[in-house]
């Protein structure tokens, strides 16, 4: 029997690990490097934990079931998963990527995968251009890189389209899916060959730990990415797996919460004069807003805005105190982000400002907190 997604967050598919017979409901740490043998081809499943572990593993296994996946690996941080990623190209391979991504991974691209011969070209892969996308791909392409809603200025890809044009080409579709977490989106289910996460943002949602996944639907590419782990030994370590088994438990009640605020806040920015633009894909002004509605459960719980100054954006920053300047999103605190010296610090001033990526944009990663309470906090910093 399939299970619905609130009971996936627990249990996965039920599949349960024989290794650990106690009963416990929380799952245990096994927080060892290496495991004993009883003699030659008498192992337990488990050599050492680079390779694998059991609190690693059924981590895995939660996570694989909640994208729907085959199998997914769990990385020492979201960046590293995307850096194993990448090694599935050689050099002289071609990549596609959108041109609005999280900072972190153009500075990847730009810096390392570029230097190590892969061959990148952004594009806006958003809205109704994938013919700008399908003229881009060449004989020497292997995949398309996406983003959706896109960090930081909620940009939305339609899943489905896109993958009809990577599938008639032969090449991978791969989408960082860490701003609508597998609660509300699952792009494997819409064509996509393989999931990013930064599980340290939704999937873990408490902003105590550092994790990432890969999940994929190709028993293929999850058997490269096998050899790739445990070769470059960014496996995630037992007490992190805990963790973030520890925060997806609760991912569903969260999601609700945060984005129930985030629609409240929402409203709010609406109607205050000092805002000129609200990028959010729940309102119905948004260019991806049916597109949101199609290939999504919900619309999520970031929101970023544009204010009237560079002044007033300073202001907001330094006089906040209930919500956080802070870089990272995803935990249960409400977090705001100043993407031009924090997430987004070293991408280009061209790229900047081709993305609408100003001194003016504020982005907002809302919490569970009582909503009136945030409310009272904007109006608050608005007008000190």
């Amino acid at each position: 029997m399939e299970y619905g997604i609130s009971t996936k967050c627990l249990y996965g598919d039920g599949k349960e690990l024989t290794v650990d017979q106690s009963g416990a409901i929380s799952f245990p740490i096994y927080q060892t490097a290496t495991f004993a043998h009883k003699g030659v081809g008498e192992g337990t499943g488990y050599d050492y934990s680079r390779l694998q572990n059991p609190t690693r593993e059924h981590l895995e296994n939660i996570v694989a079931s909640l994208e729907g996946g085959i199998d997914a690996l769990a990385f020492s941080s979201g960046m590293a998963a995307i850096t194993a990623l990448m090694e599935l190209f050689a050099p002289g391979d071609h990549i596609i990527t959108d041109c609005d991504l999280y900072g972190g991974s153009i500075r990847l691209f730009d810096n390392i995968s570029k230097k190590n011969g892969i061959v990148i070209d952004s594009v806006d892969c958003s809205g109704s251009s994938y013919e700008k996308v399908e003229e881009l791909i060449s004989e020497s392409t292997k995949a398309v890189f996406v983003e959706t809603p896109t960090n930081p200025m909620m940009n939305v890809t339609d899943i489905e389209e896109l993958a009809k044009i990577t599938k008639k080409h032969g090449i991978l579709l791969i989408v960082d899916n860490t701003f609508m977490s597998p609660y509300f989106q699952n792009p494997l289910k819409l064509g996509a060959d393989l999931v990013v996460h930064s599980g340290t943002k939704y999937l873990g949602g408490h902003n105590d730990t550092i994790a990432g996944f890969l999940v994929t639907s190709s028993a293929e590419i999850a058997e490269r990415l096998r050899f790739i782990i445990k070769t470059v030994g960014s496996g995630l370590a037992p007490f992190d797996s805990w963790l973030i088994l520890r925060g997806i438990k609760t991912l569903a009640i969260r999601m609700n919460q945060a984005e129930k605020n985030a629609k409240n806040l929402v409203d709010w920015l609406k109607n205050e004069k000092k805002v000129n633009k609200i990028y959010y894909p729940g309102l119905t002004d948004h260019p991806g807003h049916e597109v949101c509605k199609k290939q999504a459960r919900g619309f999520g719980c970031m929101v970023t805005f544009e204010v009237e100054s560079k002044e007033l954006a300073h202001s907001i920053l330094k006089n906040v105190c209930l919500i956080r300047f802070a870089e990272s999103l995803g935990g249960v605190e409400t977090l705001i982000t100043y993407p031009i010296t924090q997430t987004h610090a070293d991408v280009p001033a061209d790229v900047l400002a081709a993305n609408g990526i100003t001194d003016r944009i504020l982005r907002l990663s809302v919490g569970i907190e009582d909503v009136q309470d945030l409310i009272n906090e904007l109006e608050r910093v608005f007008h000190e």
